[in-house]
């Protein structure tokens, strides 16, 4: 029989890591992702966004992790599941759901739509609708800032479908030999368009790619903002110290299928809900809610007001204005007057 001493242990409350602080925004930052991608799956829905469209839903601590281990400076480069990243930066919500409708009120004026959102201010370097194509982006950022000498740093995100890209083992030797200052995370949700890891490569340890190039590499628990926060901290400190690129392998985990348009037969849904269990907002409601640095009902505030800033982002979007026909024409090419652009 257990003693009394060993109760308290057991029922004691994990030991906090980092600063209240950190919880909190962890807590906020991940759970306006979540509401904004929720409402978002609702008016693809509705047919108020239309086209492509990939829901960061079940991927937040990805983010969110990564921008609390990162300082203002470095850039942010990722593929089409784009709409978490620059909403854990602190792009205005409005912004991006008005670039989800096509408005020109949205980042890109309404012309890139959810694919492409890119916001230079937070130092986010969009989302590219090119599979694995932002992975050598991701090392021209970085050899910039190696150049400038700036001590910033590039984090490139990209799922586990594009490391089947030559374009991945090309730039990754390149990272290495010129020692950049460069992340490369993949974002390991198991599945890629919708054909699982086991299936589509003889390597399922996706991050031992990365030792063929001698770049340091470790699979992170994707679930866990704290784990991820961890690993991108030690990976930008290698950087920021001249000793080149770090991989990462996100084991993380879509609760909705590959884009609104995926039928998700590929998997059971007694797996969903397991890997819900795990929900990284969730772990981290109950870090806080066991350490006593908010209550149930400061967190439901803090709901209630994530839930008011995305419905004041959908007002914002249903009511602005839509591009002017000939803005297709504008921020094309560099030069004005350029000959092949049409009046």
């Amino acid at each position: 029989m257990a003693t009394v001493t060993e109760k308290k242990k057991a029922s004691a409350p994990k030991k906090l890591q980092h600063p209240k602080e950190q919880y909190m925004f962890w807590f906020e930052n991940m759970l306006l992702q979540r509401r904004f991608e929720e409402k978002s799956g609702q008016l693809y829905g509705q047919q108020k966004i239309r086209g492509f469209c990939h829901l960061y839903i079940g991927q937040e601590a990805c983010s969110s992790g990564a921008v609390s281990a990162l300082k203002k400076g470095d850039k942010y480069i990722t593929a089409y599941r784009d709409h978490g990243i620059p909403l854990a930066l602190g792009t205005s919500p409005n912004a991006i759901m008005a670039e989800l409708y096509g408005k020109k009120t949205g980042t890109t004026k309404g012309k890139g739509g959810s694919m492409h959102i890119f916001d230079k201010e937070v130092g986010f370097v969009g989302g590219h609708g090119i599979v694995g194509g932002q992975i050598p982006l991701g090392a021209g950022l970085a050899f910039a800032e190696k150049y400038n000498k700036t001590d910033n740093l590039c984090i490139c995100y990209f799922g586990d479908g594009a490391i089947r890209q030559g374009s991945f083992h090309e730039t990754l030797n390149m990272a290495m030999s010129w020692k950049l200052p460069v992340i490369f995370v993949v974002e390991n949700n198991g599945y890629a368009m919708g054909t699982s890891v086991a299936r589509s490569s003889n390597v399922t340890e996706l991050y031992t790619l990365g030792e063929a190039y001698d770049i340091p590499s470790e699979p992170v628990d994707g679930m866990s903002v704290e784990a991820i926060h961890e690993a991108v901290s030690r990976a930008a400190d290698r950087a920021r110290k001249g000793e080149g690129p770090t991989f990462l392998e996100f084991r993380t985990y879509r609760y909705r299928g590959h884009s609104m348009s995926d039928p998700q037969k590929y998997r059971s849904k007694e797996e969903v809900e397991e890997y819900k269990h795990r929900d990284p907002i969730e772990q981290i409601r109950a870090v806080i809610l066991e350490n006593k640095i908010a209550t149930e009902e400061d967190l439901e505030n803090i709901d209630k007001k994530v839930k008011e800033i995305v419905a004041e982002s959908v007002q914002f979007a249903e009511e602005s204005e839509w591009p002017d026909p000939k803005e297709a024409y504008t921020d094309v090419y560099v030069e004005s007057d350029y000959p092949f652009v049409m009046d």
